[in-house]
């Protein structure tokens, strides 16, 4: 079992940055990848970006070169930086573990970017 804690959600305007958290239970070094998706009414969540144990970074087409994930092992933390947010970067965003047993999900935490 693995929980998942996310933090880091806000109001922010256009342009605006901020730093979402997600903080697992156990050693990352337990987990084969780690990312983060997010989800709007009506629609499926997606990858936002994707970290693997080794460090190997995948990002979705609308977050290269804004958002930046990356992960602290000591801290069992994955970060995702997200810099010059957009209206369409508004979603519940959620942190997702994968280990070879089995999929786990955070609770979410919402992103709001305003015009």
């Amino acid at each position: 079992q693995v929980q998942l804690v996310e933090s880091g959600g806000d109001s922010v305007q256009t342009g605006g940055s901020l730093r979402l958290s997600c903080e697992a239970s156990r050693s990352l070094f337990s987990i084969s990848d780690m990312g983060w998706f997010r989800q709007t009414p009506g629609n499926q969540r997606e990858l936002v970006a994707s970290i693997t144990k080794g460090g190997i970074t995948n990002y979705a087409d609308s977050a290269k070169g804004r958002f930046f994930i990356s992960r602290d092992n000591a801290k069992n933390t994955v970060y995702l930086q997200m810099n010059s947010l957009k209206p369409e970067d508004t979603a519940v965003y959620y942190c997702n573990a994968e280990t070879i047993f089995s999929n786990y999900w955070g609770k979410g935490t919402l992103v709001t970017v305003s015009a």
